[in-house]
Protein backbone atom coordinates (compact mmCIF):
# COMPACT_ATOMS: atom_id res chain seq x y z
CA UNK A 1 0.00 0.00 0.00
CA UNK A 2 1.45 3.57 -0.96
CA UNK A 3 0.81 5.35 2.23
CA UNK A 4 -0.28 9.20 1.90
CA UNK A 5 1.31 11.69 3.84
CA UNK A 6 -1.52 13.63 4.65
CA UNK A 7 -2.74 10.77 6.93
CA UNK A 8 0.85 10.51 8.94
CA UNK A 9 0.47 11.15 12.89
CA UNK A 10 2.82 13.70 13.39
CA UNK A 11 3.95 14.61 10.20
CA UNK A 12 4.42 18.21 8.95
CA UNK A 13 1.54 17.13 6.23
CA UNK A 14 -0.78 15.71 8.53
CA UNK A 15 -4.47 18.06 8.60
CA UNK A 16 -6.97 19.18 10.30
CA UNK A 17 -10.34 19.09 7.62
CA UNK A 18 -10.63 23.20 8.34
CA UNK A 19 -6.63 23.14 7.42
CA UNK A 20 -5.87 24.15 3.56
CA UNK A 21 -3.82 21.11 2.62
CA UNK A 22 -0.14 21.89 1.13
CA UNK A 23 0.10 22.69 -2.45
CA UNK A 24 1.65 19.66 -3.88
CA UNK A 25 -1.48 17.89 -2.43
CA UNK A 26 -4.04 19.50 -4.10
CA UNK A 27 -4.19 16.50 -6.71
CA UNK A 28 -5.27 14.05 -3.76
CA UNK A 29 -7.59 12.09 -5.22
CA UNK A 30 -10.94 13.31 -5.08
CA UNK A 31 -13.46 10.65 -3.54
CA UNK A 32 -16.81 13.06 -4.81
CA UNK A 33 -17.32 16.21 -5.40
CA UNK A 34 -17.59 17.43 -1.81
CA UNK A 35 -14.74 16.23 -0.24
CA UNK A 36 -11.92 14.84 -0.42
CA UNK A 37 -9.88 11.49 1.21
CA UNK A 38 -10.09 13.31 4.70
CA UNK A 39 -14.12 13.59 4.18
CA UNK A 40 -14.41 9.89 3.13
CA UNK A 41 -12.46 8.14 5.44
CA UNK A 42 -14.52 9.98 7.93
CA UNK A 43 -17.58 8.99 6.74
CA UNK A 44 -16.80 5.70 5.90
CA UNK A 45 -15.56 5.28 9.77
CA UNK A 46 -19.52 6.63 11.17
CA UNK A 47 -21.02 4.27 8.36
CA UNK A 48 -18.90 1.66 9.15
CA UNK A 49 -19.89 1.64 12.54
CA UNK A 50 -23.20 2.38 12.69
CA UNK A 51 -23.98 -0.83 10.08
CA UNK A 52 -22.39 -2.42 12.74
CA UNK A 53 -25.19 -1.29 15.12
CA UNK A 54 -22.53 0.06 17.33
CA UNK A 55 -22.36 3.46 19.39
CA UNK A 56 -19.47 5.85 19.54
CA UNK A 57 -18.89 4.47 23.16
CA UNK A 58 -19.02 0.62 21.78
CA UNK A 59 -16.60 1.32 18.63
CA UNK A 60 -14.86 3.60 20.71
CA UNK A 61 -13.92 0.54 23.37
CA UNK A 62 -13.27 -1.93 20.71
CA UNK A 63 -11.10 0.66 19.20
CA UNK A 64 -8.83 1.70 22.71
CA UNK A 65 -9.46 5.14 22.33
CA UNK A 66 -11.51 7.69 24.06
CA UNK A 67 -15.10 8.18 22.86
CA UNK A 68 -14.40 12.22 22.73
CA UNK A 69 -11.22 11.11 20.03
CA UNK A 70 -13.79 8.92 18.37
CA UNK A 71 -16.43 11.87 17.76
CA UNK A 72 -13.90 14.56 16.85
CA UNK A 73 -12.41 12.46 14.13
CA UNK A 74 -16.12 11.39 12.73
CA UNK A 75 -16.94 14.69 12.99
CA UNK A 76 -13.84 16.11 11.13
CA UNK A 77 -12.23 18.00 14.24
CA UNK A 78 -9.08 16.06 14.88
CA UNK A 79 -6.55 15.15 12.43
CA UNK A 80 -6.31 11.73 10.76
CA UNK A 81 -3.37 9.78 12.47
CA UNK A 82 -2.35 6.70 10.45
CA UNK A 83 -1.83 4.67 13.73
CA UNK A 84 -5.72 5.65 14.43
CA UNK A 85 -6.58 4.94 11.74
CA UNK A 86 -4.89 0.85 11.83
CA UNK A 87 -7.02 0.32 14.90
CA UNK A 88 -10.10 1.49 13.36
CA UNK A 89 -9.87 -0.53 10.87
CA UNK A 90 -8.68 -3.40 12.75
CA UNK A 91 -11.60 -2.97 15.49
CA UNK A 92 -14.29 -2.17 12.08
CA UNK A 93 -13.46 -5.92 11.13
CA UNK A 94 -12.18 -3.97 7.50
CA UNK A 95 -8.32 -3.37 6.59
CA UNK A 96 -6.25 0.15 6.35
CA UNK A 97 -6.73 -0.31 2.67
CA UNK A 98 -10.31 -0.34 2.22
CA UNK A 99 -10.76 2.03 5.07
CA UNK A 100 -8.49 5.06 2.59
CA UNK A 101 -9.42 3.62 -0.74
CA UNK A 102 -10.85 6.01 -3.07
CA UNK A 103 -14.31 6.07 -4.71
CA UNK A 104 -13.98 3.71 -8.05
CA UNK A 105 -14.47 5.95 -11.21
CA UNK A 106 -16.13 3.68 -13.53
CA UNK A 107 -19.30 3.09 -10.83
CA UNK A 108 -22.13 2.66 -13.73
CA UNK A 109 -21.47 -0.08 -16.77
CA UNK A 110 -24.04 -0.79 -19.61
CA UNK A 111 -25.34 -3.97 -20.32
CA UNK A 112 -24.38 -6.60 -23.23
CA UNK A 113 -27.67 -7.11 -25.14
CA UNK A 114 -27.94 -10.32 -27.07
CA UNK A 115 -31.06 -9.85 -29.00
CA UNK A 116 -31.35 -13.40 -30.74
CA UNK A 117 -31.54 -15.02 -26.51
CA UNK A 118 -33.30 -11.86 -25.21
CA UNK A 119 -30.59 -11.50 -22.90
CA UNK A 120 -28.49 -8.51 -20.95
CA UNK A 121 -25.22 -9.25 -19.58
CA UNK A 122 -23.41 -7.54 -16.97
CA UNK A 123 -19.98 -8.32 -16.25
CA UNK A 124 -18.86 -7.83 -12.15
CA UNK A 125 -15.67 -5.44 -12.22
CA UNK A 126 -14.83 -6.33 -8.95
CA UNK A 127 -15.36 -10.50 -9.81
CA UNK A 128 -14.22 -10.79 -13.43
CA UNK A 129 -15.34 -14.20 -13.69
CA UNK A 130 -18.98 -13.07 -12.52
CA UNK A 131 -21.73 -12.23 -15.03
CA UNK A 132 -24.99 -10.98 -14.12
CA UNK A 133 -27.72 -11.43 -17.01
CA UNK A 134 -31.07 -10.21 -17.38
CA UNK A 135 -33.50 -12.62 -19.48
CA UNK A 136 -37.18 -12.44 -20.69
CA UNK A 137 -38.97 -15.75 -21.52
CA UNK A 138 -41.90 -16.77 -23.29
CA UNK A 139 -41.70 -20.60 -23.56
CA UNK A 140 -41.73 -23.51 -21.43
CA UNK A 141 -38.63 -25.32 -20.29
CA UNK A 142 -38.20 -27.82 -22.82
CA UNK A 143 -39.66 -31.69 -22.73
CA UNK A 144 -36.99 -33.39 -23.79
CA UNK A 145 -34.40 -34.26 -20.65
CA UNK A 146 -31.53 -34.65 -23.70
CA UNK A 147 -32.12 -30.54 -23.85
CA UNK A 148 -30.88 -30.19 -20.29
CA UNK A 149 -27.45 -28.44 -19.39
CA UNK A 150 -25.18 -29.91 -16.90
CA UNK A 151 -21.45 -28.11 -16.58
CA UNK A 152 -19.54 -27.23 -14.02
CA UNK A 153 -20.31 -24.35 -11.92
CA UNK A 154 -22.94 -22.44 -9.81
CA UNK A 155 -26.17 -20.04 -10.52
CA UNK A 156 -28.38 -17.45 -8.76
CA UNK A 157 -31.62 -16.66 -9.95
CA UNK A 158 -34.56 -14.26 -9.18
CA UNK A 159 -37.44 -13.73 -10.95
CA UNK A 160 -38.35 -10.19 -11.16
CA UNK A 161 -41.89 -10.65 -13.06
CA UNK A 162 -44.15 -13.74 -13.62
CA UNK A 163 -43.64 -17.34 -12.73
CA UNK A 164 -40.43 -19.85 -14.08
CA UNK A 165 -40.13 -23.19 -13.89
CA UNK A 166 -37.00 -24.42 -13.39
CA UNK A 167 -36.15 -28.50 -13.97
CA UNK A 168 -33.49 -29.40 -12.08
CA UNK A 169 -32.53 -33.28 -12.39
CA UNK A 170 -35.58 -35.07 -11.67
CA UNK A 171 -37.63 -32.32 -10.24
CA UNK A 172 -39.45 -29.83 -11.08
CA UNK A 173 -39.70 -26.34 -9.37
CA UNK A 174 -42.11 -23.50 -9.33
CA UNK A 175 -40.49 -20.06 -8.96
CA UNK A 176 -42.70 -16.99 -8.62
CA UNK A 177 -41.79 -13.46 -8.76
CA UNK A 178 -39.19 -12.19 -6.08
CA UNK A 179 -38.84 -15.91 -5.36
CA UNK A 180 -34.61 -17.16 -5.80
CA UNK A 181 -32.94 -20.25 -6.65
CA UNK A 182 -29.49 -21.53 -6.17
CA UNK A 183 -28.05 -24.16 -7.22
CA UNK A 184 -24.82 -26.04 -8.70
CA UNK A 185 -25.14 -26.55 -12.68
CA UNK A 186 -23.46 -30.21 -12.55
CA UNK A 187 -27.27 -31.06 -11.55
CA UNK A 188 -28.86 -31.25 -15.44
CA UNK A 189 -31.13 -28.52 -15.42
CA UNK A 190 -33.47 -26.04 -17.92
CA UNK A 191 -35.20 -23.11 -17.04
CA UNK A 192 -38.28 -21.37 -19.38
CA UNK A 193 -41.78 -19.61 -18.14
CA UNK A 194 -44.98 -21.11 -16.83
CA UNK A 195 -48.30 -19.69 -17.62
CA UNK A 196 -46.86 -16.39 -19.28
CA UNK A 197 -44.08 -14.20 -19.77
CA UNK A 198 -41.39 -14.12 -17.11
CA UNK A 199 -38.29 -12.05 -16.84
CA UNK A 200 -35.31 -13.51 -14.52
CA UNK A 201 -32.21 -12.42 -13.33
CA UNK A 202 -29.07 -14.75 -12.75
CA UNK A 203 -25.78 -14.43 -11.76
CA UNK A 204 -23.40 -17.83 -12.61
CA UNK A 205 -20.02 -17.67 -11.69
CA UNK A 206 -17.05 -17.98 -14.31
CA UNK A 207 -17.67 -22.04 -15.01
CA UNK A 208 -21.55 -21.60 -14.86
CA UNK A 209 -21.20 -19.01 -17.80
CA UNK A 210 -18.71 -20.95 -19.76
CA UNK A 211 -21.42 -23.22 -19.93
CA UNK A 212 -24.29 -21.57 -21.00
CA UNK A 213 -22.12 -19.43 -23.84
CA UNK A 214 -21.22 -23.19 -24.68
CA UNK A 215 -24.73 -24.42 -24.20
CA UNK A 216 -25.91 -21.60 -26.59
CA UNK A 217 -23.33 -21.98 -29.64
CA UNK A 218 -24.28 -24.92 -29.74
CA UNK A 219 -28.01 -24.30 -29.89
CA UNK A 220 -27.05 -22.06 -32.80
CA UNK A 221 -25.38 -24.42 -34.81
CA UNK A 222 -28.56 -26.82 -34.33
CA UNK A 223 -30.65 -24.60 -35.43
CA UNK A 224 -32.66 -25.48 -38.90
CA UNK A 225 -31.98 -23.07 -41.01
CA UNK A 226 -35.16 -20.72 -42.64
Amino acid sequence: MVEDPALVAGSSHAYDADRTLPQRHTKLPMAQDDGGLDSLVRKRIRALRVAQGWSLEELATRARVSQSTLSRIENGRRRLALDQLVTLARALDTSLDQLVETAADDVVSHPMIDAAHGLMRWPIKAEPGMTVVRRHMTEPPPDNPSRMRAHPGREWLVVLSGTASLLLGDRRLRIETNQAAEFPTMLPHAIGAEGGPCEILGIFDRDARRGHQRGEDVGKTNRPSS
